[in-house]
């Protein structure tokens, strides 16, 4: 007699239990709560896991609804628009009235096209947590495109103005 399982019609197969080291085993033994020695290592191989902190600015989708609300009460602004990086996400306006650049966000942007430098826009104020001491431009809309530009809109499509 082998000692292989053989098929018996109209039954299905046996297959004979596995002893070697890696089988696996029943789940109320103690082995088995314990993961294997080959994954005990570090979830992340980046050297800066443990200096990532999140993001202090507030964008759009985590503002409060109280810091939404005093922005739109505010008075809304003008400004021509600094710079501008649709990769990194954000960029500065200079306020038409003077003083310092003020920070905009990609998910504060309203309209059609992306903001290039020269385009003059309009925006509202949102100061920024902690400490409220500095701020940030929300309900940011193109009001001129500059001309003689080519501006992209948010799809990707080259538009010249």
């Amino acid at each position: 007699m082998s000692s292989q399982a053989t098929p018996i019609e109209g039954l299905r197969p046996v297959t004979p239990p596995l002893t070697s080291a890696g089988s696996p085993c029943s789940p109320v033994s103690p082995e088995c709560l314990r993961p294997p020695a080959c994954r005990q290592r570090d979830r992340s191989p980046s050297p800066m896991r443990g200096y990532l902190i999140p993001s202090p600015l507030p964008t759009r989708r985590n503002r409060t609804c109280s810091a939404t609300a005093r922005a739109s009460e505010g008075p809304a602004s003008t400004g021509v628009c600094k710079c501008f990086s649709r990769s990194k996400g954000h960029g500065f306006i200079t306020p038409s009235d003077g003083g310092d650049d003020i920070f905009v966000h990609i998910s504060d942007i309203e309209g059609e096209y992306v903001p290039m430098e020269g385009d003059e826009v309009s925006y509202k104020i949102c100061s920024i947590p902690p400490k409220q001491q500095k701020v940030q431009a929300v309900d940011v809309t193109i009001t001129h495109l500059k001309p003689g530009t080519k501006h992209e809109t948010w799809a990707g499509r080259i538009v010249s103005s």
